[in-house]
């Protein structure tokens, strides 16, 4: 009887500190002079480090509405080739701090975060690169569906050099039009 309340316990304080581990990755540090409200509206996924939450989606992308709290409200979509439809997530991201620092908190799910780091911005706010809490997630964000080649190969090599595997970048294509309702089945 013991173990399955030991094996509980356990399981409990690791869900809590995975919900807690919201810093960017070692060595990694968010822009600072941040504007959420330049930040805010829709971009583009263009590249990631491949995640179980987007595996397989193309035209994804990301709306921010900073909210009156203080929060963003987080909308996100992609398409399912495979399954013929769009997908939308819901969440709301918090700073970790002070919020002229591109450092969040995002949640989809309750009370779980995930880090959330602007490491990279244009000064016009027009692509930025994102990391999450460790190495294994990375986006580079854009206002429009492609960047110029020069633009995109110094984001890989910044990302490069602090410590992303690169090689494993996935170019997402964005080839969708914009207006394709999500809530019905595309054929």
């Amino acid at each position: 009887m013991k173990r399955p309340r030991q094996w509980l316990l356990l399981l409990a304080a690791g869900l809590w500190l995975s919900a807690c581990s919201t810093q960017p990755p070692t060595g990694i540090t968010p822009v600072t002079g941040f504007d959420v409200q330049r930040y805010g509206g829709k971009w583009y996924e263009l590249a990631r480090l491949d995640n179980r939450f987007e595996k397989g989606l193309t035209d994804v992308s990301a709306t921010y509405t900073p909210q009156p709290n203080g929060s963003v409200k987080v909308l996100n979509r992609g398409y399912s080739p495979q399954e013929a439809r769009w997908q939308e997530a819901e969440g709301k991201a918090l700073f970790n701090g002070d919020p002229k620092i591109a450092s969040l908190k995002v949640s989809f799910f309750g009370p779980f975060y995930g880090g959330y780091h602007v490491i990279a911005l244009d000064p016009q706010y027009q692509w930025a690169m994102v990391a999450g809490s460790d190495h294994s997630y990375l986006w580079i964000l854009a206002r429009q569906k492609h960047l110029p080649e020069h633009v995109t190969t110094r984001l890989r090599q910044q990302a490069h050099q602090l410590g992303f595997d690169t090689s494993k970048l996935i170019w997402v294509s964005q080839s969708r039009p914009d207006n394709e309702s999500p809530q019905a089945p595309v054929k």
